[in-house]
């Protein structure tokens, strides 16, 4: 086999990304299986470990091998889990070593301890290579008409947590959702609006674009999208899943959203922003109509599982359409710069 090209960032330090062609090989401690990589996707957590914001190496090593939305084929696996050329996934987060009473029964995506590991991200090293090993209860088969379009895998799987505690939440009391808005159309507002209209809702998609390629995404799924201010919307929304962590918009989805109404925050907010609001009248709403305000990030294995089969019955000409850039390896500068009209970038290892 031929040396191990990795993407590799020095934590902390802002710049410092660049392509080690003659990595090893990966330990067989890092898993049973095997893995050649086809494809990582490319994020905003990658943007901000390469910005130096965060990221951890593992124990004894200086660099962080980044990339977390993997997909590949098995190589070898001698566990029988999987067999040689499946197309698999690798889930991000491991659980703590304590561990906490979550991680102890496999949803380590609501660690309480903080101790968890993430590939490409936290003490684990990442997928941006050209082989990986996974143990088995990490690896996610994914159907062979995914080839092209299974990167996305663990995007959805954040969205599929975010639906699935969202319809836990509505079983509260009688329950008859009809209208979703998503509010902001990158790659996780998409596939949020994607797995609305698999349950056969009203979808309706927020953001700034007025232009690009987000309007006909949204067309595509038989959505509604929208450009204008939350608060200009002709109607109260069911299920709102706001994904661009911009306060104003966090603050008024939360006022927008129809009596026994449920907002689930999935965008992070960068903080450092400061603006005024009437904590009471919010609080006022919230009470008198029952509504319910959470947040969510990560998946388990559960939801991986849930994500693959939602990506299996989706259209996959659409699914494609997401991919706005497809980069070679040896390209790997080209693809960690963004581009405006970006939705998802796709760094490619498969020759």
């Amino acid at each position: 086999m031929r040396g191990v090209r990795a993407v590799t960032v020095k934590p902390g330090v802002a710049d410092s990304l660049r392509l080690v062609e003659d990595q090893p090989e990966p330990p067989a401690e890092e898993g049973a299986i095997l893995v050649e990589a086809l494809a990582v996707g490319i994020c905003g957590t990658d943007h901000e470990i390469i910005a130096g914001k965060y990221g951890e190496a593992p124990p004894g090593a200086d660099r962080l091998i980044i990339g977390h939305e993997s997909l590949g084929r098995v190589v070898e696996d001698p566990t029988g889990t999987l067999q040689p050329g499946d197309l698999v996934a690798g889930i991000v987060r491991h659980p703590d070593p304590v561990p906490c009473p979550n991680c102890a029964v496999g949803e380590w995506d609501m660690c309480r301890n903080g101790q968890y590991t993430e590939h490409g991200i936290k003490a684990l090293p990442g997928f941006a290579r050209d082989r990986w090993r996974i143990e088995p209860q990490f690896a996610v088969r994914l159907d062979p008409a995914l080839a092209q379009v299974g990167v996305l895998l663990e995007p959805t799987s954040v969205v599929a947590k975010a639906w699935d505690h969202i319809e836990r939440i509505g079983h509260r009391a009688e329950w008859q959702p009809q209208t979703v808005l998503v509010t902001g159309a990158g790659p996780i507002g998409l596939l949020a609006a994607l797995l609305g209209t698999q349950r056969g809702l009203t979808v309706h998609v927020l953001d700034r674009a007025t232009d690009g390629p987000k309007p006909e995404l949204v067309a595509g799924l038989g959505a509604t999208y929208h450009a204008v201010p939350v608060n200009d919307l002709p109607f109260e929304p069911d299920v709102v899943i706001e994904c661009t962590g911009a306060p104003t918009v966090v603050l008024d989805v939360m006022c927008k959203a129809a009596p026994t109404g449920i907002v689930c925050l999935a965008g992070v907010s960068s903080g450092g922003r400061s603006i005024d609001f009437d904590a009471g009248a919010l609080n006022r709403a919230l009470v008198l109509e029952n509504n319910v305000v959470f947040g969510s990030v990560n998946a388990n294995r559960r939801h991986w599982t849930m994500a693959a089969q939602a990506l299996a019955r989706a259209d996959q000409v659409w699914l494609e359409s997401l991919i706005t850039r497809r980069v070679p390896v040896n390209r790997y500068a080209d693809a960690y710069t963004p581009d405006p009209d970006d939705i998802k970038v796709v760094l490619e290892f498969a020759s």
